[in-house]
């Protein structure tokens, strides 16, 4: 079998294509792929590190206004897409699988037109333009959340969930409270804006942490990202916080170790990123999530809005956050087991542990030649 897997841009569609990937080789352990994404993207490096065959097309995403940089860029969206249709006749795949950025477009275009099955997979409530365009002409649409079943065609989409990384599902927590020097006896609130952090986060923090520095039962590890961790520490000691003394505050500019903090964490401060979300559910982590104000369609707060509908999180708008507001919403919680103990719950509810693995078998039969879908409620 012969799979042509595409995601670019962030980690957000890259992590996503490899989870799947990962799945399917579980399935046909002597499945083939090629990963197509551009030569400037993250994909670039850490598709060839992850052991995939990797191809490249040239493609950029059009500005949201009238400017002759749309006409170039139009230009190279069609020289793309024969890029892509020559990468699709050279592999000749049973099927292509995207999960977004612009550089899935040609793929599966190119896919479609020549009578190969596609599947996109969608992790936000709000669909991105590629994948909305996309849907007219793919074979199946695997939603990452039930929400956006009213932006696609009834008769392609499918539930599945967002497929999570295996690391995150096997972390256990005894070793991630002894890898990063957690108290087991204390609560532990992870912090993170992302791989590349959020400074209205990180700055909210710094109260939050004088407040408790020193304090039993609750710890903070505190991943600042490595562009705010210097900004981080300044302002900490400007406010006579020192995390190194302090016993309970752990500060690190970044994790490789992210599904161990998971696993040991009893309550979470994230962006609303559709793949945080799925790691934080799958884990029954309670959150309180801070949307990204300037995401594509504003998708990250109507992410965020599912989840707290579903009493797993609370949110804080970017624009309202203040150390003030966080310290009181994580001081509620803290205070009150009961609380954190239904919002964990009304996370695994909500969590989709074996997402991948049923977008791997929609992706088999597939290419296998079976497409008939199950109901949009397929759990």
């Amino acid at each position: 079998m012969r799979i042509i897997i595409s995601g670019g841009g962030t980690g957000g569609h890259i992590y996503p294509a490899l989870t799947i990937a990962r799945a399917i080789q579980k399935q046909i352990p002597d499945a083939e792929f090629l990963y197509v994404g551009t030569k400037d993207g993250l994909e670039a490096d850490i598709v060839p590190k992850e052991g995939l065959p990797f191809a490249t097309v040239n493609i950029q995403g059009f500005k949201r206004s009238l400017t002759p940089e749309n006409l170039l860029r139009g230009a190279r969206a069609f020289g793309g897409v024969m890029k892509a249709m020559g990468i699709v006749r050279r592999f000749r795949p049973d099927v292509a699988v995207g999960t977004g950025g612009y550089v899935c477009g040609p793929i599966l275009l190119a896919s479609s037109l020549v009578g190969i099955p596609t599947l996109i997979q969608e992790q936000n409530v709000m669909p991105g333009v590629t994948n909305r365009l996309l849907a007219r002409f793919v074979s199946c649409i695997a939603m990452g959340t039930k929400e956006s079943a009213e932006h696609f065609p009834k008769g392609k989409r499918i539930f599945t969930g967002n497929p999570v990384r295996e690391e995150v599902l096997r972390a256990r927590r005894d070793e991630g409270q002894e890898l990063f020097g957690l108290d087991p006896a204390s609560k532990t609130v992870l912090v993170s804006g992302g791989s590349r952090g959020a400074r209205s986060i990180n700055r909210a923090m710094i109260g939050v942490l004088a407040h408790y520095a020193g304090k039993q039962g609750v710890q903070f590890l505190h991943v600042t990202g490595k562009a705010g961790y210097d900004d981080t520490m300044e302002r900490l000691r400007q406010a006579g916080v020192n995390p190194d003394k302090a016993g309970n505050l752990f500060v690190r500019p970044y994790l490789y170790n992210m599904p161990q903090a998971l696993a040991c964490a009893d309550v979470a401060v994230f962006r609303a990123g559709a793949i945080g979300i799925a790691e934080l559910t799958a884990r029954g982590v309670p959150s309180i999530l801070v949307p990204y104000p300037f995401a594509a369609a504003n998708h990250q707060e109507m992410n965020a809005r599912a989840i707290v509908s579903g009493g797993a999180a609370r949110m804080i708008l970017d624009k309202e956050l203040t150390a003030e507001r966080l310290l009181s919403v994580l001081a509620e919680l803290l205070s009150e087991d009961a609380k954190l103990k239904r919002m964990a719950q009304a996370a695994k509810r909500l969590g989709r542990p074996k997402a991948a693995d049923k977008i791997a078998s929609r992706v088999i039969r597939l290419a296998k030649g079976n497409t008939a879908l199950v109901a949009v409620n397929d759990q």
